[in-house]
């Protein structure tokens, strides 16, 4: 069973008065099979541990340890981190010109997977993903990305996600921009993911709105660069109706 294990995590961002510590003291568990939310107000931190998760270079991690059933994820490179199998769906995804969705898919597996799915197996498995998705298969042929929509570029994080099967899902701000149609569509496939028991997913809003269709085993409230309380989907309940004011009066962080 995946385990991602977070100890003790503090990461800085250098700014024009020099390095400002954002996280700052993070100590999370993640296990295959389980669902997780992380819930906070903006500048509380949540997307700073996204993307030091992922690898991002903009932040600098000053201590504390990452790993992946052992293996120490800090010491990897980017590309590393994801066949190892961090997965990280990007709150703004960004387009990439010249490279056609299909394309981008198949390279992706293949260095996953390392080899090349074949090619029949391969086009049934996208197109039915992208059924359940709702994407016109037009969209295969398009550039990643390119004049998506906001709810197609969720949605194609998600077809990813479904697609490449990681171990551990990052999912950042996933609601954020979605109308309800969408919002459900992109819920039920994070669902179909989640449900199959073979990936840990780390579902991170400050609504509690996609909770209504995304039922996570544990919340985390995010407050001032760390974990402040964690319970039961409860948790949820008691944010939805109190907010977030009682965790942040030390002030946000980033």
């Amino acid at each position: 069973m995946a385990t991602l294990e977070i100890h003790d995590l503090h990461v800085s961002v250098e700014t024009e008065n020099g390095p400002r510590e954002i996280l700052r003291g993070v100590d999370l568990t993640v296990k295959q099979g389980e669902t997780h939310a992380i819930m906070g107000p903006n500048g509380s931190g949540k997307s700073t541990l996204a993307y030091s998760l992922a690898g991002h270079p903009k932040y600098t991690v000053t201590s504390g340890t990452v790993t992946l059933d052992g293996e120490d994820v800090l010491a990897m490179t980017v590309d590393e981190r994801a066949r190892a199998g961090v997965f990280l769906a990007m709150q703004y995804p960004v387009e990439v010109p010249g490279v056609s969705v299909s394309n981008f898919l198949r390279t992706s597996a293949t260095a996953i997977r390392g080899e090349a799915p074949k090619l029949r197996t391969w086009v049934k498995e996208v197109k039915g993903a992208m059924e359940r998705l709702s994407i016109d298969p037009a969209f295969a042929e398009r550039n990643v990305n390119e004049g998506f929509s906001g709810g197609e570029k969720k949605r194609h994080e998600i077809l990813q996600l479904e697609l490449l099967k990681p171990r551990i899902a990052i999912l950042d701000e996933t609601d954020s921009g979605l109308d309800v149609d969408a919002l459900r569509v992109v819920s039920e496939g994070v669902n179909r993911v989640a449900e199959s028991g073979e990936v840990g997913t780390l579902l991170i809003t400050h609504y509690t709105r996609i909770l209504r269709y995304i039922k996570p085993d544990h919340v985390h409230v995010f407050a001032n660069g760390r974990i402040a309380e964690s319970g039961g989907p409860e948790l949820a309940d008691k944010l939805e109706n109190e907010g977030y004011e009682a965790y942040v009066k030390g002030g946000a962080t980033a």
